[in-house]
């Protein structure tokens, strides 16, 4: 099989924000408790927190981390988390039915993300607090000195503001699960009055405003429009949230959700131009794909969880192979939507449905998917370029013509290079590939790593770590034409210096 890629210089699509390859950290399951924060581990720093575990997320080079929620977020007092440790309440949490002990709040957490290298995307709640609280949050965090919410964080040790730039209006707003879930009318009002008062408080913020719950949802479509009526004026980004699996175990299917996750991005475009027209505005909002990655793994196990401990095991979705190629579709995806896509935050970081894990008291490893989501966080930067792609495709149950390739080339002029990421979903056919770099004069290949050649269902463990990225055969170059063979079922990365 074939496969031939064309770009060219002059034509691109955008310049990647580096918030494409965020994450998220809510207070649920061992995210938290046990993930980054073990005061009894063997690594743990003077504040408690897992030094192997910074040194994992460092190597992922996250650039912002969506906190606290999530569900939580929706029934989350912030001020429980600020003040002495040993003064503050204990709460039971609705939303993940468990005992929220409060030993890591805002300081800690703004601490630990200035130490791993991570700004915040603080996220407010929305569902059982409002306006008064929402300002009031900004006000602490952002404002220097010289009132009430200022000078109290100053009292509790931050002298200098956090000076967070990015803020969420609340969490999944239509979903009946939600606490304090709202129709589209009433959450609307409330984030454009939120947002209002916020930008008073520092109007250098950026604010997310909460598209529905999912693509399946009776609310979608309706509910952004709607919501962005009340709210375009006011904010900078909206929302999408989407998780994907495969508990029919269709590879092929499975492997082609990618194209879904496409679809739903030019929807909710569509949308937000919409109102763009109907308002006769100049402002073009963008998109933050806030919370997205694989989870269906853990279903069966979390349903036996009993109610009220503190921080039990949930979501421990355990990562294949078949899963990290998926992974790097679906970023493969959210870059070719650079255009309007400018934040995405993998959900989440640790433990749950997470690419790190760690054992309670014990070692901390990398899963199937954390090899992916690194290599694009590290090589992904500069400019998207448009492409052509000639391949053979496939139909499967839920989407037809899908191309046994799925690929995408940057172009980083900082370090004189282009990148392509690539997957080849064939699980019989290796690939003859090559791409045209039109307008570029290709000096030598300076890297060409793939993962492949492992069963589908194997996985990465706290012993051995197999899915990991290997040299493959030596890429060709003649004149700016590439050539590489994409071994079957495999995630493939190709540097070439210019």
């Amino acid at each position: 099989m074939k496969a031939k890629m064309t770009v060219n210089k002059a034509f691109t699509i955008s310049e990647i924000d580096p918030r494409m390859y965020g994450s998220f950290l809510e207070h649920m399951g061992r995210a938290v408790y046990s993930g980054i924060y073990e005061p009894t581990h063997a690594t743990a720093d003077k504040n408690g927190f897992r030094e192997d575990v910074k040194a994992l997320v460092k190597e992922l080079k996250t650039p912002i981390i969506r906190y606290p929620g999530g569900n939580f977020l929706s029934g989350y007092n912030w001020e429980d988390g600020i003040g002495p440790v040993e003064s503050r309440p204990k709460r039971l949490d609705l939303a993940w039915k468990t005992v929220e002990t409060n030993e890591v709040g805002l300081h800690e957490f703004m601490n630990w993300a200035k130490e791993v290298g991570s700004e915040v995307n603080m996220a407010i709640n929305l569902g059982t607090r409002g306006i008064d609280a929402a300002r009031n949050i900004v006000e602490y965090c952002n404002h220097p000195s010289g009132t009430y919410w200022s000078d109290l964080r100053r009292k509790h040790g931050a002298e200098a503001p956090f000076k967070i730039k990015t803020w969420c209006l609340g969490n999944e707003m239509d979903g009946n699960w939600q606490i304090g879930s709202k129709t589209a009318e009433e959450y609307g009002r409330l984030a454009a009055e939120a947002a209002k008062v916020m930008k008073w408080v520092d109007p250098e913020i950026e604010l997310v405003v909460c598209g529905s719950s999912g693509l399946g949802m009776p609310t979608f479509a309706s509910w952004e429009a709607t919501v962005l009526e009340h709210t375009y004026e006011h904010v900078d980004y909206l929302s999408l949230h989407s998780y994907y699996g495969n508990p029919k175990n269709d590879l092929q299917n499975y492997l082609a959700m990618s194209v879904g996750m496409d679809r739903f991005i030019k929807s909710v475009v569509a949308i937000c131009d919409y109102i763009k027209a109907k308002k006769r505005s100049d402002k073009v909002l963008n998109l933050s794909f806030d919370e997205w990655n694989i989870w269906y793994h853990s279903h069966a196990k979390d349903s036996k969880n009993e109610p009220w401990q503190q921080s039990p095991p949930i979501l421990e979705d355990i990562y294949n192979f078949e899963d990290a190629l998926l992974l790097g579709c679906l970023l493969i995806t959210l870059l070719k939507n650079s255009d309007r896509v400018k934040i995405a935050c993998l959900a989440q970081l640790v433990n749950v449905i997470a690419p790190i894990m760690t054992e309670k008291n014990g070692a901390a490893w990398k899963q199937a998917t954390f090899y992916p989501f690194m290599q694009t966080a590290h090589h992904g930067h500069g400019t998207v370029l448009r492409h052509n792609l000639e391949v053979p495709d496939y139909d499967c149950d839920e989407y037809k013509a899908v191309p046994y390739v799925e690929s995408v080339a940057i172009h980083n002029p900082q370090k004189n290079e282009v990148v392509i990421f690539v997957v080849n979903r064939s699980k019989d056919e290796s690939i003859d590939f090559s791409a045209e770099l039109q307008g570029f004069e290709i000096k030598n290949v300076l890297e060409f790593s793939e993962i492949s050649g492992h069963d589908i269902k194997q996985t990465n463990t706290k012993d051995a770590c197999p899915i990991a990225p290997k040299a493959a055969q030596q890429a060709s170059v003649n004149g700016n034409i590439l050539s590489a063979t994409l071994s079957a079922l495999s995630w493939n990365v190709i540097r070439v210096e210019l």
